[in-house]
C-alpha cells in the first residue's frame, strides 16, 4: 500500500509530530511504500532549520531529514502555511525582504495541489 501522512502539529509541545514520525519509521521498514510527508498548520514547524531542542532530546527536524535521505521520501509543506509561521525560502528562491530563510535541507515548499495529488495516487492518508 502506498501512504501519504498529513502533519498538523508543532515538532515539539505536542506529540503529533513525534507519533507520526514513528509512524513514518515503521512504514519504511515494511512492504508498504511511504510516498510523502505533507506538512500543514503548525506541522510546518517541523521544517524550521532554526529549531534547537535541548542536547538530551529528540532531534526531530534532523529526524525527517535524514527520512528523506535513506528512504526518498518527499517532505512537503504548505507555503501558505509556512509564510503565516515564519518559515521562509532563502532570498533567491523567495521575493520577500528576507535575505536568509530558515526552510530546512531536504523539505520543499509546494500548496495543497501537491496534497491532493499524494491523496489521489496513494491507497492511505493518515493525519497526526
Amino acid at each position: 500500500m502506498n501512504y501519504t501522512i498529513l502533519v498538523t502539529g508543532a515538532a515539539y509541545g505536542t506529540q503529533n509530530a513525534s507519533t507520526a514520525f514513528l509512524f513514518c519509521q515503521s512504514l519504511v521498514k515494511t512492504k508498504h511504500k511511504l510516498y510523502s510527508v505533507f506538512f500543514y498548520c503548525d506541522g510546518v514547524l517541523n521544517a524550521n532549520r532554526m529549531t534547537t531542542p535541548a542536547t538530551d532530546e529528540f532531534n526531530l527536524v534532523e529526524a525527517w531529514q535524514k527520512l528523506n535521505k535513506k528512504y526518498k521520501v518527499k517532505l512537503y509543506v504548505c507555503n501558505s502555511a509556512a509564510l503565516r509561521r515564519g518559515v521562509l525560502e532563502d532570498e533567491k528562491k523567495s521575493n520577500l525582504n528576507s535575505k536568509k530563510g530558515n526552510l530546512s535541507l531536504f523539505f520543499q515548499l509546494s500548496g495543497l495541489l501537491e496534497l491532493a495529488h499524494s491523496i489521489k495516487i496513494c491507497d492511505r492518508i493518515i493525519q497526526f
